[in-house]
């Protein structure tokens, strides 16, 4: 068995992928434009050259649930072990919170700044949710913005893909399309 590689697999939203060490998986990777971007993004964000293989079981299952929560089941990802090694420590506090957050549920961003020190947090919250490596895992498309409004989402395809990781779970989310949606 390797004990670091990565794998692609297909969901309802794409095809994703997932890297992982001895630690834990170490990215999450939401669909890109095509295969080859999201194996490089993938990589990138795992900041190591890494073999495809076959994953260890916990990484099977941890796929497993990936792709049953992508086709609307409601599973709960938290036992999922994280490598949060290269993770700043703000960041670990605020996915730490979003992961609690269960799948067809929302969040304000200001409410896990208030439970990180204050609202004036809020700005960094998003930024941590914005350089999250594990998407899925770390929910952070169930972080909205005040008012239920979706905010924004970091991933290929933006608030749309956001608003359909929201949908396929179910949750309510106050969206009013734009110009730019």
């Amino acid at each position: 068995m390797t004990t670091s590689g990565f794998a692609l697999f297909d969901t309802a939203v794409g095809r994703c992928g997932v890297a992982w060490g001895e630690h834990g998986l170490t990215g999450v990777q939401l669909p890109q434009p095509n295969e080859a971007q999201t194996r490089t993004r993938l990589l990138q964000r795992a900041h190591a050259e890494l073999p495809e293989a076959s994953p260890p079981l916990a990484v099977a299952q941890a796929i497993g649930g990936m792709t049953a929560l992508l086709a609307g089941q409601k599973i709960d990802l938290t036992h999922v072990e994280l490598d949060l090694s290269r993770v700043p420590e703000f960041n670990r506090g605020v996915y730490a919170i979003a992961r609690e957050i269960p799948p067809g549920k929302t969040l304000p961003y200001g409410d896990i700044a208030k439970r990180l020190g204050g609202v004036e947090l809020s700005r960094d919250v998003g930024q941590a949710l914005g350089q999250n490596p594990f998407p899925i895992v770390v929910p952070c498309h169930r972080v909205l913005a005040a008012g239920g409004k979706p905010g924004g989402f970091s991933a290929n395809g933006g608030v749309k893909t956001k608003l359909k990781m929201l949908a396929i779970e179910g949750a309510v989310v106050n969206h009013t399309p734009s110009l730019f949606d």
